[in-house]
């Protein structure tokens, strides 16, 4: 692809590797045809330049997702591709229209789940991400839209992942026209479902794969002309028969032999199976089990997937019961027999396995054995029975284990067949064909033959559609092509299939001759093939030959090839399985007709298959072929691993390469206009100046760099060379060309259009038929460079690099006049720093200098003064030396002369006190006087000691004699004084005790008094308030009355509410009582005893109750309003009191023990005390949740007897509302009244009860004329709702005038109406039309306001909703339960209703709602719910297709801003945000609309979170699933949009915004991330937790290796960042914990009744002026305001 003028020094290159394939490196030196390359690894490698490729140093380093793409479509190039897009898990790639899939080794979840196949369902292809699910789209899309049937070939070889593909395929294709198949299970389901099967039965463990196929699989799914699944058949190929029989290490035969043996043990005894290595067709290898592979619970899964496909019990044990005769049938053995040529069964193991498979086939075991080793043949003269040899008698029995394995699995495909069904009308079908790939070991056999054979049959296929879309593809664009050559691989299909000298000819040729053998075979093949370029003779081996595919040279063992060939059924084993007496193993041998049961017929298997694949041919050239081609990335099945030679090797199998090559032969280079501007836009930097259009400025820029001849195309000829037959098929072709309008010359040379030729199938098997060998060949006039078609720029081969070359010479121009310029720069600055650093050397060196100067001048200086001062110090210290010594002089003779003087005073004054009298010795305080003084001291004091201890001896002695007379004197007087301390301290005790009484007496009384004193008021009082309550009642009754009576008859009676009449029955029983007990203290001899029960009752019932005595007291003197004889507060404080002493006297004998727990008590009940408190709390608010959850239980209790209504027919006729019966009150018994003599009953005339309604007959004639004037009111109010009302005070006038009308009606409490119908039928005609957002917005407000008005009116009826009621009042006091009851009573409620009419929603009463009035509502919110959803719905089909052009800035402008139009930036920057502007004009609309409609914030707020929640969702799908939309430049794109939006969002304020814009956090922080800098730097923490917490590992894995910038050439995150992510996702992938990566849009209902009743204001009606048009009717008068 670049001659050697394009690559030069410094180039970098891909050269061949003998390990890696390609590496790549940098031109060191180029020395004629050999190149020297530096490579990356560190080697210097030396090749040809005609093996050298350039490298495209620009490319994505994270590859592209079409290989078309490529700068270089090269080898190399397509190799680093692949590598780079497998380490990022990017595992799907394109090639044109090819998709490559390259195995994973794990599991991908979030690839294959729903919100991938919603995202690619109908995208356009190449418009998202590679993907099996877009060639599957494409595909359906076809069959569709051109009725053609469509096929999808999915290829590779073992391994590669073919079969996970294709249940990929199928789930997608299920999911896009999936129905209900038979007993619930769709169609794609059981064709899934199959597969279990299939595998156990046609899959095995080989070298390259432990789940591989053997079989070839097409399976049909058939569609009906809606697009849906109607029927579906799989269609097998080529079973690998011979595996059953033939096993090489280290592969495994089939699996369900494993499987069989793994079978629970009654199964085995039953089958006398044993281990696998007990079995010979088994234990040919040594490979047993697979790992992590459980064969017995595979084996259980297998019989599940049989009873989903509809195989029975009595089947599936058949079909076991087959398996396990053939592992028998394999172990019976041979020897010789007394005759020759004879053989017989060997030993008594083998006659066991004879016995058991002829048990398990129901055969008699005899004829078994004759079939085995006897052989019969017919001649006209006699029937000749005659033995086989051992060998022969293997080869016989090994026969039989094939055919029978071969029709139980032809036997599997049928049933899976009719299980699913097939649709015999059905006119479009997708195929998908999943069939094993080109095999090349290091020993093939005849299955490898006929496995490539098929693979150069589907070559040939692959190569004509990949011709034939380049045409498509030239022809789109509108330019001109010629005919290109490559070489097609037609001569070694005519090697293998021709008649009569082909392979497969030969070979059954040999099979008919008995005594023919494989040597024999291979020397007819050596002598016919030997001028074939396509065969080649080995030179050592004699049984060997090779064949030159399409793929490469593959060397065949011929030993086996008659054997494997051989397809014929004995005759004797054909009859021994049609006799046999099971009805399954008889039903695989159907009997033969008569002709053909005589004799052996022979059939090959190369024959059969070759018809089957021409068939299957057929079928794939009647449809619209879509190729899948699947790549093992290395042979150890694990992930992350890439083997470069291995890929190459695949990739020349599965025919990409060739591919590859047919575009290199065209156009292989392809670029829009716009890449081929921003690329090579620098080689002629005045057309971007100019303000050309970009078609017309890439043709200036390839005209300046030479590559004209545009349109300059010759004629399209197709040579033909060889032809067989004369003349006869060139006539054919001239007459083609005479008819077509081409040109020909003569029958030499055929000239044709192959555009022409090739559309007709007939013609085109015709041609290859008669062709030795066909080629495209190009005749042009001119030789055509590059060509430019309507939107791209198509390059031929080496013309991208020498633009790429051209465009380096021009960026090394560039760059060597920067260079220059810097060098400039760096030049001069150096002199000016040199200079700088000169002048800064000499100022130093003089500073130096000076400084040296300065330094000797002050040395000099300090010299001076340090001698000066040294000389100073020296004669002073001698003078001070001199003065020191002369002093020290003088104070040592005058301390001698003052101690001489001082020794003189001391001496006199010793003799002077010497020479003194004794007498004057005390008065002076000589050492002498002293001594003295203290000698006679010390005499004077033991004199006085021994004084002392006489005086005590002899006190002591008489102390003792008193002491014990005292004693005695003690013990008579002890008793008595004990005695009286006793008494004196009783006194005491008993004085205390005497006062502490008094004091207590005094505090009751006062207490008392104080008490009665309040409590007679209290009763004073509430007396007054009983009374004017009955008074009230008594009015209001008359009242009520009176309305009754004045009410029209067809207003029904209003039923008395049981609850309330209970409780005045109960109040004015506890005041009777109150009165009666009062009465009973008017004579206090008689009722005292009753009166100190009473009191003694009481007292033990508030004792009971935890009540202290004085508020006893308080509760009793309620009876002090009366003046009375008896003190009663003093018989019952005096009662209480007598009480209590006893109390106390026993309290007392027990306060000894009591106090020690006293303490312990208090603690206790302390903590009692508080947790008493919390649980009364708590108590409170379990009530309140309690009676919540009852009024929702009842509601729901409700709507369930609605939806049971609805279920059931309802009788059309009903009763009359005079003919229901009237409701019956339930007197309740009073509470809190204690009766002593018998229980009170409520006069009858306190309960309001409508007795004298009018009888039936009397109200059968007006009733008649009532109905006509309520219907005539309700088509009033119909015509007028059905218009649009408009509003009143922000109030929708409709909703208000239907909410009044139906409560003045009571619409809400009756069985039957219609007026609910009707209303829901004007409500549906209105929204007919759903693309009028005016009117829908209207009748959303009304709908959403009469909901909230019925929510706050009706109520369920039922007991349930009483309960709530009754739990509230059980707790309350007298009085308040009174007070209560007179403000809820039925009455007054009805009375006030009546009086005031409509006021406020608050003072409404609940209405019980019957059925139609609850199925009226769940209408309404239904309507509610469908119009919201009609309203958000149309604003996301209104922005959906700007979302597509939000998330990827538009390349016009960007090209308008690269080329520097000055003129035109303000326009292109314009034209970055007109999208956004357009959504946000869109979002302005809608919400100008609700507004003007009145619709609530709470829903304008649901829409627009939605909405937002929509746009997060699409944008940030495309940004995860389109690689060009994850660039820096164009997150600043999208940035700016969503700054449109947040103004929007401040705009629109938070009352009709509200979260809306929080609803955007996953692409907003995806956004940031993508603009944010130095992204190499942050660490994974950082991301995940503060950059984007709320994106997932998955969703940052693929943001950041799709990532790439545009703009200043940064990189993703580091590579430690992303093996982390990787790293993680795996574990998350093991743990079964992954995701999608893609976000899922909530098209739910996001609120609910509640959710409105809540949210919405409340609405007052009462204010709302009547519409005209019923405004003047007297029946709407109750709808006038008060004033009126």
């Amino acid at each position: 692809m670049a001659t050697s003028d394009n690559i030069i020094v410094g180039s970098h290159v891909w050269v061949e590797d003998p390990v890696l394939a390609w590496i790549d490196g940098e031109v060191l030196r180029i020395n004629g045809g050999e190149v020297h390359v530096q490579a990356t690894n560190g080697k210097t490698v030396v090749a040809n330049i005609s093996k050298v490729f350039p490298k495209d140093t620009e490319a994505p380093p994270g590859g592209v997702d079409d290989m078309t793409k490529l700068s270089y479509l090269h080898e190399p190039g397509v190799l680093h591709n692949l590598a780079a897009r497998y380490e990022l898990n990017e595992i799907y790639t394109y090639t044109g229209n090819i998709l490559i899939a390259i195995n994973p080794f794990q599991r991908l979840p979030h690839m294959y789940d729903t919100h991938m196949m919603e995202q690619y369902k109908g995208a356009a292809f190449g418009e998202l991400s590679p993907h099996v699910f877009a060639v599957a789209d494409v595909a359906y899309r076809q069959m569709i839209n051109e009725g053609k049937s469509n096929s999808i070939l999915v290829s590779g070889e073992s391994g590669a992942g073919k079969t996970e593909t294709t249940k990929m395929l199928m789930r997608y294709l299920a999911y896009m026209g999936g129905r209900s198949g038979v007993e619930g299970r769709t169609v794609e389901q059981q064709v899934l479902e199959s597969n279990p099967v299939l595998e156990a039965f046609g899959n095995a463990k080989t070298v390259r794969n432990n789940n591989s196929s053997r079989f070839g699989k097409f399976v049909e799914i058939q569609f009906d002309k809606n697009g849906r699944i109607s029927g579906a058949a799989i269609r097998t190929y080529l079973l690998e028969r011979s595996r059953v029989c033939q096993v090489s290490d280290p592969e495994r035969n089939y699996h369900c032999f494993y499987l069989l043996c793994a079978a629970p043990l009654e199964e085995r005894e039953r089958y006398k199976l044993e281990n696998p290595k007990s079995f010979h067709y088994l234990n040919q290898t040594n490979c047993y089990e697979l790992d992590g592979v459980n064969d017995a619970e595979e084996y259980l899964a297998t019989r599940r997937a049989m009873d989903i496909v509809g195989i029975s019990e009595e089947e599936q044990e058949a079909i076991f019961r087959v398996v396990a005769a053939i592992l028998h049938l394999g172990n019976i053995e041979f020897a010789k027999g007394e005759e020759i040529d004879s053989s017989v069964i060997k030993d008594q193991k083998s006659r066991f396995h004879l016995n058991m498979t002829a048990e398990l086939l129901k055969c008699d075991a005899k004829s078994l054995e004759d079939a085995l080793i006897q052989r019969v043949m017919v001649t006209p003269e006699e029937v000749i029975t005659r033995t086989l040899d051992p060998l022969a008698a293997i080869v016989s029995r090994d026969a039989l284990a094939k055919t029978i394995y071969s029709r139980l699995f032809d036997w599997l495909v049928d049933k899976i067949n009719n299980s699913i069904g097939q649709d015999p009308n059905s006119k479009s079908l997708i195929g998908v064909l999943d069939i094993y790939g080109f095999e090349s070991f290091k020993f093939n056999s005849f299955e490898q033959f006929c496995i490539n054979f098929t693979n150069e049959k589907l070559q040939q296929h692959f190569n004509q559609h990949v011709f034939k879309m380049e045409q498509e593809e030239y022809t789109k664009e509108e330019i001109n092509w010629s005919y290109i050559e490559f070489v097609d691989n037609q001569d070694v299909l005519d090697l293998i299939e021709k008649k009569p000298g082909g392979i497969i000819a030969l070979l059954d040729e040999a099979c008919m001759f008995p005594k023919s053998t494989h040597e024999t075979f291979a020397q007819k093949l050596y002598q016919t093939f030997k001028n074939n370029k396509r065969f080649i003779k080995p030179k050592l081996s004699r049984t060997s030959f090779t064949i030159s595919h399409y793929a490469g040279e593959v060397v065949y063992l011929a030993d086996q090839f008659l054997d494997k060939n051989k397809d014929y059924v004995v005759a004797e084993h054909q009859d021994l399985l049609t006799a046999s007496k099971c009805p399954f193993v008889a039903g695989l041998f159907p009997p033969l007709p008569e002709e053909s049961s005589k004799s052996s017929k022979f059939s090959s298997i190369g024959s059969r298959f070759k018809l089957q694949l021409q068939s299957l041919m057929e079928t794939l050239s009647s449809t619209e072929p879509h190729y899948i081609r699947c790549v093992k990335p290395n042979n150890l099945l694990k992930p992350a691993i890439f083997e470069n030679a291995n890929i190459i090797q695949q990739l020349r199998c599965g025919g990409v390469l060739e591919a590859i090559r047919i575009s290199c032969a065209g156009y292989p280079t392809r670029r829009t206009f716009y890449e081929l501007l921003l690329r090579f836009g620098v080689l002629a930097p005045e057309v971007l100046e100019g303000n050309h259009d970009d078609k017309v400025a890439c043709q200036m820029i390839l005209d300046k760099m030479g590559l004209k001849g545009y349109q300059i195309i010759g004629a399209s000829v197709l040579g033909l060379i060889g032809i067989e037959g004369g003349g006869g098929l060139c006539k054919i072709g001239l007459q083609l060309v005479s008819k077509l309008g081409v040109p020909g010359r003569d029958d030499q040379e055929v000239i044709v259009v192959s555009h022409h030729i090739f559309s007709c199938p007939a013609i085109n098997t015709l041609w290859v038929r008669q062709c030795k060998m066909w080629k495209m060949i190009t005749s042009v006039k001119h030789l055509q460079s590059a060509s430019i078609g309507k939107t791209k720029v198509f390059l031929r081969a080496g013309q991208m690099a020498e633009l790429d070359a051209r465009r380096t010479e021009v960026l090394g121009n560039a760059a060597r006049t920067i260079q220059r310029q810097v060098r400039t720069y760096i030049a001069r600055k150096e002199f000016i720093s040199l200079r700088r650093a000169a002048i800064h050397l000499q100022s130093h060196c003089r500073g130096v200098s000076a400084r040296k100067l300065y330094e000797g001048l002050r040395q000099e200086a300090a010299a001076s003064k340090i001698q000066k001062n040294f000389r100073r110090y020296t004669a002073r210290k001698a003078y001070l030396t001199l003065c020191f010594s002369a002093i020290s002089l003088q104070t040592g003779l005058r301390a001698m002369t003052a101690r001489n003087e001082f020794r003189f005073r001391k001496q006199t004054k010793a003799a002077i006190i010497i020479q003194v009298p004794s007498s004057l010795l005390l008065q002076s305080h000589s050492p002498i006087a002293k001594l003295r003084h203290h000698i006679a001291y010390s005499y004077y004091k033991r004199l006085q000691k021994a004084a002392l201890v006489s005086q005590c001896g002899w006190r002591q002695r008489v102390a003792r004699r008193e002491l014990r007379k005292l004693k005695m004197a003690a013990k008579e007087t002890g008793a008595l004084k004990e005695a009286k301390d006793k008494l004196e301290k009783r006194v005491e005790e008993l004085t205390w005790r005497l006062q502490l009484e008094k004091r207590l007496r005094t505090d009751l009384e006062e207490e008392k008094a104080q008490e009665i004193t309040k409590l007679q008021d209290a009763l004073r009082h509430m007396q007054i308030q009983v009374d004017e309550a009955n008074a009230r009642a008594i009015k209001e009754r008359e009242e009520a009355q009176k309305a009754i009576e004045e009410a029209p008859p067809i207003i029904k009676e209003t039923p008395v509410i049981v609850q309330d009449t209970e409780k005045v029955e109960s109040l004015t029983a506890e005041v009777e009582s109150l009165k009666v007990v009062i009465l009973f203290t008017a004579d206090n001899d008689e009722n005292f005893y009753l009166l100190h029960d009473s009191a003694k009752w009481a007292s033990k019932t508030m004792c009971y109750c935890r009540i202290p005595p004085l508020k006893l007291i308080n509760h009793f003197s309620l009876l002090l309003e009366m003046p009375l004889h008896v003190n009663v507060s003093g018989i019952i404080f005096g009662v209480c009191a007598s009480s209590y002493a006893a109390l106390l006297l026993s309290e007392r004998q027990a306060a000894e023990e009591a106090r020690k727990a006293h303490a312990d008590g208090e603690a206790r009940s302390t903590e009692l005390a508080k947790k008493l408190e919390d649980a009364e709390k708590k108590m409170d608010q379990l009530q309140e949740s309690v009676q919540r959850l009852e009024e929702k239980l009842s509601n729901s209790e409700s709507e369930n007897q609605v939806l049971r209504q609805q279920a059931l027919t309802m009788s059309p006729t009903g009763k009359s509302l005079s003919a229901r019966p009237k409701s019956m009150i339930i007197q309740r018994t009073p509470v809190n009244g204690h009766v002593g003599n018998g229980e009170v009953k409520v006069a009858s005339d306190t309960i309001l009860a409508v007795s004298n309604a009018r009888e039936p007959e009397s109200e059968e004639k007006p009733q008649k004329s009532l109905n006509e004037k309520q219907q005539e009111n309700q088509d009033l109010l119909i015509k007028c709702v059905s218009q649009n009302l408009g509003f009143s005070g922000g109030k929708p006038v409709a909703a208000c005038v239907i909410y009044k009308c139906l409560l003045h009606w009571r619409s809400f409490e009756v069985e039957r109406t219609t007026v609910f119908d009707r209303i829901i039928q004007a409500i549906a005609s209105a929204i007919e039309v759903p693309d009028n957002n005016d009117v829908l917005a209207y009748w959303l407000s009304n709908s959403s306001t009469l909901l909230l008005l019925l929510q706050h009116t009706l109520k369920a009826s039922g007991a349930a909703s009483l309960t709530p009621q009754r739990r509230r009042t059980s707790s309350a006091s007298l009085f308040g339960r009174m007070s209560q009851g007179l403000r809820a009573s039925p009455q007054s409620t009805g009375l006030s209703y009546l009086n005031r009419g409509l006021s406020r929603l608050d003072d409404l009463r609940q209405v019980e709602a019957k059925y139609p009035a609850l199925l009226f509502k769940q209408q309404l919110t239904a309507f509610l719910e469908k119009i919201y959803g009609m309203i958000r719905d149309n604003l996301k089909k209104e922005i959906s297709p700007l979302l597509g052009l939000c998330i990827q800035a538009p390349r016009t402008s960007r090209a308008s801003l690269v080329k520097g139009r000055s003129q035109a930036n303000a326009v292109a920057q314009q034209a970055l945000i007109a999208h956004w502007q357009s959504i946000v004009k869109s979002l302005n609309s809608y919400l100008k609309t609700m507004k003007a409609n009145n619709v609530p914030p709470f829903l304008v707020r649901k829409v627009f979170t939605q909405i937002f929640s929509f746009i997060n969702v699409q944008l940030f799908n495309s940004l995860l699933l389109r690689r060009e939309c994850c660039s820096f430049s164009n997150g600043e794109y999208v940035k700016a949009g969503f700054a449109e939006l947040e103004q929007w969002c401040y705009e629109a304020t938070e009352e009709f915004a509200g979260s809306a814009w929080d609803e955007l956090k996953h692409i907003r922080q995806a956004v940031g991330f993508l603009v944010i800098h130095q992204k190499p730097k942050k660490t994974l923490n950082e991301i995940t937790k503060e950059l984007c917490p709320v994106l997932s590992i998955q969703q940052l894995y693929r943001i950041s290796t799709m990532y790439w910038d545009d703009k200043y050439g940064t990189h993703s995150v580091s590579s430690d960042v992303i093996s982390s992510m990787r790293v993680m996702m795996t574990e998350d992938s093991n743990n079964a914990v992954s995701s999608s990566f893609l976000l899922d849009d909530d098209s739910s209902i996001p609120f609910s009744v509640d959710d409105i009743s809540k949210s919405m204001q409340q609405v007052d009606i009462a204010d709302i002026d009547p519409p005209s048009l019923i405004r003047e009717n007297s029946g709407f008068g109750f709808l006038l305001p008060r004033s009126e």
